[in-house]
């Protein structure tokens, strides 16, 4: 069944109307019609084209659709196409990545020795700066085990005087993310040193991927670290000689005609490969499934703006939706009421897996932000109405939804596995193998139209409507993000939890 314009702009009608008196009292809720007809719509041999299309596309592009390379633009403008000729409002966000980086000379730390008392963190652009050194938040001497949180929040800022070097301590968060925190405060410079327990004593060759602080940075030995926070006031002079060279590739963004533009619900998957391979199931699955779901709710009288995010270079970094995150207003963020993310989709050796919003496994990161276990609940919900089980997944930081919980964004979303074996459990749950990667062909050249399991596909594919098509109509089931983010403080405070 296919709604016509008319149809369309006659349901938005009723649809403005309070739920009170849209339908009588005992009429099915607005989002579960809309919903059963979007999952019916949305079919697994019309999301398998697409991924047709992006074997075809990766075939004639030197074999993937990485960040940089022909394949992606052919990925992106197949999307982008689809999605203008349905109606959608498309956005092509440029977003930048490193295309290159070489250090012409050895970097210069005052008196230090430099690849050995420390290192330029690559990919670190070229700077001579002569400034005061400030530690921030530094646990000295260190704890025990790795515990620091050294320039993890950029409340570690508060005190930092802008031109100074900024001195962090390795620790609990990325190195990337204290680096951006540091450009964010306006330090000149950034030392980043080892945390100081043994085996995270000496400095190493790294490469962070991350050049936003626009600043030179380097990577130091505990000892060095130590030295520069016991000399209160210390000048230093920090030098970098390199050649960064940037890139750039565009996230597909694109938005629904209908909705409330201030209560956004946003959907995302990435669209690069990595080099080694086309990516159909990472994320090809997840990248199609979303695309059917938009192409097919089109002319949808949403209560709520649907926002369609294809993120680019995250196989490098999360790069494009960190940088869309990162260039939301305060007021745009506030917005955004959820994220759903769809990062493979259609493992040949699947699980059914869902982003542990509430921390009921108890394992790896905390709970997310206030709203994504009301998500975890939703999705799990279409599967229990199929009679099929689900386990959960941790928030490991490893796909999109990253950026968006850094900031508070509720989130959630479906994963099938990636390069971990599957356990004898989820092998008696979901049938497959126990032993073996959930895929077994990652991020490798045989991730191809061959690795995509179709059963998972489809499943998903109707999973990830029946999800949008409900917040599409209806958000009211998650808390007020700031109250419930207040309340969840306060419980933290009282019992002393560290996490956060």
């Amino acid at each position: 069944m296919r709604l016509s314009f008319r149809k369309a702009v006659a349901m938005a009608a009723v649809l403005a109307l309070p739920l009170s008196a849209a339908a009588p009292a005992d009429a099915t809720p607005v989002d579960d019609v809309f919903a059963q007809l979007l999952v019916k719509q949305v079919k697994g041999a019309n999301v398998k084209k697409h991924l047709d299309a992006f074997q075809s596309i990766a075939t004639a592009n030197g074999g993937n659709r990485a960040a940089g390379t022909s394949g992606y633009d052919a990925s992106r403008d197949y999307v982008a196409d689809k999605l203008r000729k349905a109606g959608y409002k498309v956005t092509l966000q440029p977003i930048n990545f490193v295309e290159s980086w070489a250090e012409n000379s050895p970097p210069v730390l005052g008196s230090y020795v430099p690849n050995e008392d420390f290192f330029t963190f690559q990919p670190s652009p070229a700077g001579d700066v002569t400034a005061q050194v400030q530690g921030v938040d530094l646990t000295l001497p260190p704890a025990p085990t790795p515990s620091s949180t050294s320039g993890c929040e950029m409340s570690d800022f508060s005190g930092f005087v802008a031109g100074r070097i900024a001195l962090i301590q390795r620790g609990t968060c990325p190195f990337a993310t204290k680096v951006r925190n540091a450009g964010f405060a306006g330090a000149s410079g950034i030392i980043v040193f080892n945390e100081g327990q043994p085996g995270r004593t000496e400095a190493f060759p790294l490469d962070i991927g991350e050049w936003r602080a626009g600043v030179p940075m380097v990577f130091a030995d505990f000892a060095v670290g130590n030295a520069l926070a016991a000399t209160p006031g210390a000048t230093i002079r920090l030098k970098v000689d390199a050649n960064l060279v940037l890139g750039t590739d565009e996230n597909v963004i694109a938005e629904s005609r209908f909705g409330d533009p201030d209560n956004v619900v946003m959907v995302g998957a990435h669209l690069d490969s990595v080099p080694e391979g086309p990516g159909i199931n990472d994320n090809g699955s997840g990248t199609a499934a979303i695309l059917e779901t938009a192409l097919q709710m089109k002319v949808f009288p949403v209560r709520n703006k649907v926002r369609f995010a294809f993120w680019a270079a995250e196989e490098i970094g999360l790069l494009g939706s960190d940088q869309y995150v990162e260039k939301l207003s305060q007021a745009e963020r506030d917005r955004i009421k959820l994220y759903l993310n769809f990062d493979m989709v259609a493992s040949p050796n699947y699980a059914y897996k869902l982003y542990d919003g509430d921390d009921s496994d108890n394992t790896g990161a905390p709970e997310g932000p206030p709203g994504s276990a009301e998500i975890e609940r939703q999705l799990k919900a279409f599967f229990t109405s199929r009679s099929l089980p689900t386990v959960g997944t941790d928030f490991d930081g490893r796909s999109d939804y990253g950026p968006f919980i850094a900031i508070g964004i509720p989130s959630g979303g479906i994963f099938t596995g990636a390069e971990q074996p599957k356990t004898a459990e989820e092998a008696a749950l979901f049938g497959g193998t126990a032993g073996v990667a959930y895929d077994v062909c990652y991020h490798q050249a045989c991730d191809t139209i061959a690795n995509v399991n179709a059963t998972a596909l489809d499943v998903n594919a109707d999973a990830i409507a029946d999800s949008v098509a409900r917040y599409a109509f209806d958000t009211g089931d998650l808390p007020d993000r700031t109250a419930a983010a207040t309340a969840r403080a306060a419980v933290r405070a009282a019992t002393g939890s560290a996490a956060s």
